[in-house]
C-alpha cells in the first residue's frame, strides 16, 4: 500500500497557547470552572489553533458516500440505490447536512468514494472512487491494498481542499447504506468484543434484523484471528471506502493542525482506527455527540472520549457534529469576549 504519507509526524499541541488560555479563563468575570465543558472546549481549542482567542468561523464539512458488498446479505433495511439517491440530494440541497451547512455558513463537499451506480457530474460532488462498492465482507476481504490506499487518500485530499481554504474546524460525515455493519465489524475486532454488543438497527432493523446482522457479523470475523493490533488491515478487510477515507480524513488533521469534530457511530470507528494507528491523532478530535446506535458507547469509551451533546441522533451525514458547531462558536465567544475581573473593575473572590 503506497501510503507513505500516513506517517507523517502529528503536529503537537501548543502548550504555550492552552496556558494562556487557561490563565485567561481564570480571570474572567464567574468563579473558575462555572461555565464547565465550554472553558475546557475553549481551552483545547487554543492549544489546537496555538491562540489563546480561537474561532470556528470556517468550518469545512466532507460527506464521504460510498456502497457496501455487504447489504446482499441483508443487513440494511433500505436498499443500495439509496446511497447514490442520496449523493444527488446533497448536491441539491435537500439533505439534514445541507441545510446544517447553509445554517452555519459552513463549505459542504460531497466525495464519492465509491457508490456502486457512479453518479452524474453535480455541483458540490467529487469523484475519488476506489471502486463500485466493496466487497462483501460476510465472505471475502472487503477491499485490496490499492482500493484501500486510494480510499485513505481521498479524505486526506478533502483535509487539504479544506487547509487551502483556510477552514479552522473540519466535519467528515458518511453516506453508506449498509455501514453500521462494517462499522461493527472494525469496532467488534479492535476491541475484542462480542459483534451482538455493537449492533444495532442502523437505518431501522427490527429485532430479528439486527440479529441477523450480528449473525453475519460472527460468520465474517470466524475468518480473521490477530487483527486486533492491526487497525488498518482490520479496516482493509471489514471497512468500508468511506469509513477509510474518514481515518484518513483524521490522521491527516491531525498532521496538518486542524481540529476535526468527530459525528457519530460510523466516523467513531474511523476515528477508533486512525487513533489506533497514530494515538497521538486523539489530541486533534472533538467528539460531538453521542450516537443512539449501541456500539458508539463501547467505542467511545475506548478511547476516552466525553462527546458535548446526546441528543438521541443517528442519522450519520456528519449532522451530529454540524448540530454541535453552534455551542462550539459560543466557547469560543464567551472565552474571547467576557470581560477580565480588571478590565469590568470586579473584585476577584
Amino acid at each position: 500500500m503506497n501510503s507513505e504519507w500516513l506517517n507523517n509526524r502529528v503536529k503537537s499541541l501548543d502548550e504555550s497557547a492552552e496556558t494562556s488560555a487557561r490563565q485567561r479563563q481564570m480571570q474572567l468575570t464567574k468563579p473558575p470552572g462555572s461555565l464547565g465543558g465550554l472553558e475546557s472546549l475553549a481551552i483545547r481549542l487554543s492549544a489546537m489553533q496555538a491562540t489563546d482567542k480561537p474561532q470556528v468561523d470556517k468550518v469545512h464539512i466532507a460527506v464521504f458516500a460510498a456502497d457496501h458488498g455487504v447489504t446482499a446479505s441483508g443487513v440494511s433495511a433500505f436498499p443500495q440505490e439509496v446511497t447514490v439517491q442520496m449523493v444527488a440530494n446533497f448536491s441539491a440541497g435537500g439533505a439534514a447536512i445541507s441545510v446544517l451547512a447553509r445554517s452555519l455558513g459552513a463549505d459542504l463537499e460531497v466525495v464519492d468514494v465509491g457508490t456502486v451506480h457512479k453518479p452524474d457530474e453535480l455541483p458540490g460532488v467529487i469523484s475519488h472512487r476506489a471502486g463500485a462498492g466493496t466487497a462483501n465482507l460476510h465472505t471475502q476481504d472487503a477491499m485490496t491494498n490499492e482500493q484501500l490506499a486510494i480510499a485513505l487518500e481521498a479524505g486526506r485530499a478533502s483535509v487539504m481542499r479544506a487547509r487551502e481554504k483556510g477552514a479552522e474546524l473540519f466535519i467528515g460525515g458518511d453516506m453508506g447504506i449498509g455501514n453500521t455493519t462494517p462499522a461493527a465489524a472494525i469496532a467488534s475486532v479492535l476491541l475484542s468484543t462480542d459483534p451482538a454488543m455493537l449492533a444495532g438497527p442502523g437505518t431501522g432493523l427490527d429485532a430479528a434484523g439486527v440479529s441477523h446482522k450480528a449473525s453475519v457479523l460472527r460468520q465474517a470475523l470466524a475468518r480473521y484471528q490477530g487483527l486486533a493490533d492491526q487497525p488498518l488491515e482490520t479496516l482493509r478487510c471489514l471497512g468500508g471506502f468511506e469509513i477509510a477515507a474518514l481515518a484518513g480524513a483524521y490522521i491527516s488533521c491531525a498532521q496538518q493542525g486542524i481540529p476535526a469534530l468527530v459525528d457519530g457511530y460510523i466516523t467513531t470507528a474511523a476515528a477508533l482506527v486512525a487513533v489506533r494507528y497514530q494515538p497521538a491523532v486523539k489530541d486533534w478530535l472533538i467528539f460531538s455527540h453521542r450516537s443512539a446506535e449501541p456500539g458508539h458507547k463501547a467505542m467511545l469509551e475506548a478511547m476516552g472520549a466525553d462527546p458535548l451533546l446526546d441528543l438521541g441522533m443517528r442519522l450519520g451525514e456528519g449532522s451530529g457534529a454540524a448540530t454541535t458547531v453552534p455551542l462550539v462558536r459560543l466557547a469560543c465567544e464567551l472565552h474571547n469576549g467576557m470581560a477580565t475581573f480588571a478590565d469590568a473593575g470586579v473584585s476577584e473572590g
